[in-house]
């Protein structure tokens, strides 16, 4: 099995805190993500590369697992084990995983006692009973899903390209940023007939230049001339689908909410759910004004020691 330095994908040191792995993991990324190499299949190789190392040295429990058995650090507890069951009684035996590569001590020949996964992982090509060689299940791969808000808001589908293989997902309503959903049987495929890994895509959603969104609920600013604020009336504000006319209470102050039920970001898996929509008034004060209204305005001072 070939040895892959996870620390020289990122191009990092083994020496690397947790912070500067995920620096180097976001730059490369950016860099090599399918969206900006969208017909270049190598580009499309190394984005894969780059998330398989990510997701070993970013977890500090596989991250020590393969500095000590290198490429086969998912069989580490298979092979501790197996190191207990064999170690003490056959004088222990040498092997440093570390590099990606193991060798036992001499004296291990045939009849060794070796089990059917040191035969299977490591030469030797012993069978289980029946003649069977043993499975392994496949790497689970991982995977970015770029989105914008409006995107997310709505159930579609979309294709991925993960290490080379186009993949057809529907994208539910809702969908968080950061949320991970599972794929199951569309990662690496197994080994002997093992079952193939799974795919991980985690979603990444842009901010909205006009909406912000908390939980299911959205936030927007609105403009309100002084006129209607002092007064009262109706105003036409946009939501994230269309527009409503809002009626205006008199004497509305800037930075006062509204908010509108149902209006908001939809639930997710919960059809037909929604959030609410959260309108901040921002008090628009007018500009250049005629002689005529700044002649009013200076009478309406007169006529309140407020002003």
């Amino acid at each position: 099995m070939p040895y892959i330095d996870y620390y020289k994908i990122l191009g990092v040191n083994k020496t690397a805190t947790t912070e500067e792995i995920k620096k180097a993991y976001k730059k490369l990324a950016r860099k090599y993500h399918p969206d900006v190499n969208p017909n270049d299949d190598s580009a499309h190789r190394r984005f894969q590369e780059i998330n398989e190392a990510n997701e070993v040295l970013s977890d500090p429990e596989k991250r020590k697992k393969y500095d000590q058995y290198g490429e086969n650090w998912k069989h580490a507890d298979e092979f501790e084990a197996q190191k207990q069951r064999y170690g003490q009684s056959s004088g222990g035996f040498g092997g440093d995983f570390g590099g990606g590569y193991w060798s036992s001590d001499e004296g291990f020949g045939g009849g060794s006692g070796f089990s059917d996964f040191f035969e299977q992982m490591f030469g030797g090509g012993r069978q289980h009973g029946g003649g069977r060689t043993a499975g392994y299940r496949g790497q689970d791969y991982t995977a970015e899903l770029h989105l914008s808000l409006k995107d997310a808001s709505v159930a579609h589908k979309q294709v991925l390209t993960v290490n080379g293989k186009n993949i057809r997902i529907t994208v539910p309503a809702g969908v968080a940023d950061g949320q991970t959903i599972k794929l199951k049987g569309q990662g690496g495929p197994g080994a002997n007939g093992g079952p193939a890994g799974d795919l991980y895509i985690t979603f990444v959603i842009a901010e909205d230049a006009n909406f912000k969104r908390l939980g299911d609920d959205l936030y927007t600013n609105a403009d309100l001339d002084l006129y209607t604020a002092i007064l009262g009336g109706e105003q036409i504000v946009n939501t994230f689908d269309s527009k409503v006319k809002l009626k205006v209470k008199p004497g509305t102050q800037p930075g006062s909410k509204v908010r509108l039920k149902g209006k908001g970001f939809p639930v997710y898996k919960k059809e037909g759910s929604f959030g609410d929509l959260i309108v901040t008034w921002q008090v628009k004060l007018p500009e250049n004004l005629t002689a005529k209204q700044t002649e009013l305005f200076e009478e309406l001072r007169k006529t309140d020691t407020k002003f």
